[in-house]
């Protein structure tokens, strides 16, 4: 197929994607099943057909899409393979947006937790990428743990061979890590330990997709039911907070172990394969998962943290969705009283598929299960050190849906941001009314898509090209006013918030966890000289004194949990004077923190208005 007539049909599908009128499916069918059987020149054209197939497989118009963007995508590995063998370029397929496509290779520095999980899931298929490493100083460090007589070598010489002595002690010549993976988990360190030590060898791996499921290209999975889309999809300005967020609360079903443990698995799919690694999405507890199903064939799952690797004072939530069986989205939200941090991703493919109702209704279910009504959104979502979040204009996501800046200044320029787009849209729907009319009396417009969302381009039906409003025949083009870049990134210097009902407004506009950890660390380099072991040991029995409590009985991590808040609760000057209920519900504050169900923990604190004033003043 000629490459213009392939880039044209490639157009076509793109558009298509979003287009649901009566014959748009048959369509779609037709150029599924021509271009399954054209021949790609090049990476770029093959990975535009892979996402429009992902897109189609998510938020098909009909049944039959299903089946044939299955059936191509389970074969699409062969695809990629012809295109190698051609000589051609293959390093695009290695890009973020992209990665992960079957029948290419991956190679990434993982944490131990995924490292061994990924060893684990695909037998013999990953190896040390040796040419990527560079770290002879922590092998030095760490290796004489498990090498005897290493130190005679490493300690001394400068060109120790360290493959040569891992495979010497393998047994045989190889590059794959499990011996040394299985070393760590032989070992008598903790898992904490374990990853500690493991992470600071920073051990490049590399793996080979295959036609494997773990890819993006063959990571979904079947449904009872499929939800065929018929008409529009919902765009963001249709979506309401306020009315989302006031509607019934989802219905969140507890998962037995076995598949909570099958959803953990597949969220380290999901992320290992974008080059992406959340806290949370690795070491998610497998029996605290919950499911909501909203609707539109979506389904979100929910989870915590094991209690072993929780954080000291907030509680965890990590979650993805699944939209026809097609993972779209991940979730991560961190809680401290009825104030919760949230992050949400959609991934590159899914961009223009109904984000803004995915994110209501994944606040709908947080809000419900984590009993919190201030949500925050950190800068770095809205583009504080995120090029991508500013290349998105990120921060409009969030703004057109209701949040607000919690700092005065940001707030001021975003209201001045929003006057000159509101000019700009009346200038230019002033300019398009006049010009549109000529135009049709003329019929010059014919053949052209029409005007979109009265913006200042018309966009062909076929590729759907920007064409200035006016270009084509002299006219001066007039676009409307984008928020620079440099703006957009003061914009994203601070938190944005929505406030439920009954909350308190801006109450934690101002508060950091972050602030009261480094508050406990000036206190230890004022007082302790800077000596962790000191501040614990004076801090707990202080805090054990005032409460009452001797710790000596209880568990293991109930001890931990009583030391990390011991560190705040000694800041607090008047914690003496709280009542002994006050003081009682404290203590069970801390324990609930380590309890298999850590939303009790943070529920509790919901209700402990002494506790939240404490900590508000700390992280303010």
């Amino acid at each position: 197929m000629p490459t213009d007539s392939l880039d044209r049909q490639l157009s076509d599908l793109e558009q298509l994607r979003y287009r649901f009128a009566p014959g748009d499916a048959d369509r779609v069918l037709r150029l599924l099943n021509s271009l399954d059987a054209a021949r790609f020149p090049d990476t770029r054209s093959l990975i535009r057909f892979h996402e429009a197939l992902l897109f189609l497989r998510a938020f098909p118009q009909a049944h039959s899409i299903i089946r044939v963007t299955e059936r191509i995508l389970d074969h699409f590995h062969l695809k990629v393979k012809v295109l190698r063998e051609s000589g051609a370029d293959m390093s695009a397929f290695d890009l973020l947006e992209v990665s992960g496509i079957a029948g290419t290779e991956m190679s990434d520095t993982l944490s131990f937790d995924l490292a061994r999980w990924l060893v684990r899931r695909l037998p013999g298929k990953v190896m040390i990428d040796w040419d990527e490493w560079d770290g002879g100083r922590s092998m030095a460090t760490i290796l004489p743990r498990f090498l005897p007589l290493l130190e005679d070598d490493a300690f001394v010489e400068a060109d120790t061979p360290w493959r040569r002595w891992l495979e010497t002690a393998h047994g045989k010549k190889s590059t794959s890590p499990q011996w040394l993976i299985e070393r760590f988990e032989q070992s008598s360190l903790s898992d904490r330990e374990k990853a500690e030590f493991y992470d600071s060898l920073r051990v490049p791996l590399r793996w080979d997709l295959g036609n494997s499921r773990l890819s993006r290209t063959r990571n979904w999975k079947a449904v009872r039911k499929f939800f065929c889309h018929s008409g529009p999809l919902i765009s963001r300005s249709e979506v309401s907070l306020a009315h989302e967020l006031a509607k019934r609360p989802p219905k969140l079903t507890k998962l037995p172990r076995k598949q909570g443990e099958a959803v953990i698995d597949a969220i380290r799919e999901v992320m290992l394969v974008r080059y992406r690694e959340l806290y949370g999405t690795t070491l998610g507890d497998p029996a605290s998962v919950v499911r909501a199903e909203i609707g539109r064939g979506a389904s979100i799952y929910l989870w915590n943290l094991p209690p072993e690797r929780r954080l000291p004072l907030r509680a965890y939530v990590a979650g993805f969705t699944w939209k026809n069986g097609v993972p779209i989205n991940y979730i991560e939200a961190i809680g401290l009283c009825e104030w919760m941090e949230v992050g949400f991703n959609t991934f590159y493919t899914f961009r223009g598929g109904e984000a803004g109702w995915m994110y209501a209704q994944v606040l709908r279910c947080l809000c419900h299960l984590m009993g919190t009504t201030c949500i925050s959104v950190y800068p770095y979502q809205l583009g504080h050190d995120n090029e991508e979040a500013i290349e998105s204009g990120a921060f409009w996501f969030y703004r057109k849906l209701g949040l607000r800046p919690g700092r005065a200044d940001l707030l001021k320029l975003v209201e001045r941001e929003e006057r000159k787009i509101a000019a700009s849209r009346a200038r230019t729907s002033r300019i398009l009314t006049t010009e549109d009319t000529l135009r049709l009396r003329s019929g010059q417009a014919a053949g052209y898509g029409g005007i979109q969302e009265r913006t200042s381009e018309y966009r062909t039906p076929a590729r759907g090209a920007g064409i200035p409003f006016g270009s084509a025949q002299g006219i001066p083009a007039r676009q409307p006013y984008r928020t620079p870049a440099r703006i957009l990134k003061r914009l994203a210097a601070g938190h944005v918030f929505y406030e439920l009902p009954g909350c308190e407004m801006g109450a934690w506009d101002r508060f950091s966890t972050r602030n009261i950890g480094l508050r406990v660390n000036q206190r230890m380099a004022r007082e302790f000289r800077g000596d962790s072991r000191r501040l614990r040991e004076a801090s707990s029995r202080s805090v054990a004194r005032i409460l009452g409590v001797n710790a000596s009985s209880w568990t293991a991590q109930e001890r931990a949990s009583f030391e990390n808040f011991a560190v705040v609760l000694d800041l607090i000057p008047d914690l003496s004077s709280w009542t002994p209920d006050e003081k009682q519900a404290l203590v069970q504050i801390i324990r609930a923190k380590p309890k298999p169900d850590e939303m009790l923990y943070l529920h509790l604190t919901q209700r402990h208005e002494h506790l939240r004033q404490a900590l508000l003043r700390l992280g303010s």
